[in-house]
């Protein structure tokens, strides 16, 4: 207790601390965004090998904690000193200490990413509950991102936590942000189905018009967690900034990598960038917005 009264009155101190912590979290998101996929395609190849009576799918003992970190080119053990967030990526000049093979920059840049942003959230927020719920939405949000944008997946080992945390912390009616709207329990909720909602019926009117599928259910699911966690009234925030970007960093993939016009997205990180800019500057933002037509949203 003295500890958190300690980072209670030193800001500073707290910013740090959520900076390193980030740090460590980052390294561990790594492990989630590579093994998290793994494990989901083991699981499914073993529920399809139930189903067809056979054995023939047995995989080995694979989580997140089993088995221990390697380099995926010689097998070779990572160990506690190399495995420093970005500090022995640096040391080691990105190459595993056993063969040499190239680390991708990747890891340190989740590391750092995932620092940076915790430290901002302390920032932002101070000590308090916020911070610590806007950390954990923080770090689940970087998680989705790389995951979709890797796989096309959005999990709901990570989603459905998402969900579950945005409507039990809106038991306490969280303020985000300086003369923000509290979320309460019913703006929670409604929030959580109008997200699903919208995007599943954008879903359906687009297929049902081309034939096609424009996105997946995961990206109903995190739309509704984003409805928890920040309110009904910044779902359409969200979706605008999220397709302006969405549509903005389409074009210049098509580009540069002369992609075509049917070549599929991932929706997901860009929900996620909006949602998460939505926290920490969104509602003043809406609040603007609305004094300029009528009273702010109280």
């Amino acid at each position: 207790m003295e500890f958190l009264d300690t980072l209670a009155r030193h800001p500073a101190l707290f910013i740090g601390c959520c900076g390193v912590l980030g740090l460590l979290i980052g390294s561990f998101l790594n492990v989630v965004i590579h093994r998290l996929p793994i494990m989901m395609d083991n699981e499914l190849r073993a529920e399809c090998a139930a189903l067809a009576g056979t054995d023939d799918f047995t995989p080995p003992t694979f989580n997140l904690v089993v088995p221990r970190s390697a380099c995926p080119a010689c097998k070779a053990p990572i160990t506690a000193l190399q495995n420093i967030p970005v500090v022995s990526w640096l040391a080691l000049r990105g190459k595993c200490a056993n063969c040499k093979t190239r680390i991708s920059p990747r890891y340190p840049l989740v590391e750092l990413a995932t620092g940076v942003l915790s430290a901002f959230i302390a920032w932002r927020f101070g000590f308090g509950a916020n911070a610590v719920a806007a950390l954990a939405f923080t770090w689940l949000l970087i998680s989705l991102t790389m995951i979709d944008f890797d796989t096309q997946l959005l999990p709901d080992a990570l989603t459905y936590p998402l969900l579950w945390l945005g409507l039990i912390y809106s038991l306490w009616h969280p303020v985000w942000g300086p003369g923000a709207a509290a979320v309460g329990p019913g703006d929670s909720i409604i929030g959580a189905v109008a997200g699903y909602l919208s995007l599943w019926s954008v879903y359906w009117a687009f297929k049902l018009i081309t034939g096609k599928e424009g996105m997946g259910y995961g990206d109903f699911k995190l739309f509704a967690a984003l409805g928890a966690w920040l309110g009904w009234w910044m779902l359409l925030p969200i979706i605008i900034l999220a397709s302006g970007v969405g549509a903005v960093i389409g074009v210049v993939l098509m580009v540069r990598k002369r992609m075509g016009k049917d070549t599929h997205m991932a929706f997901g990180p860009f929900l996620a960038i909006a949602g998460w800019l939505a926290l920490v500057v969104g509602h003043a933002v809406v609040a603007r917005y609305f004094a300029m037509f009528a009273a702010p949203l109280e």
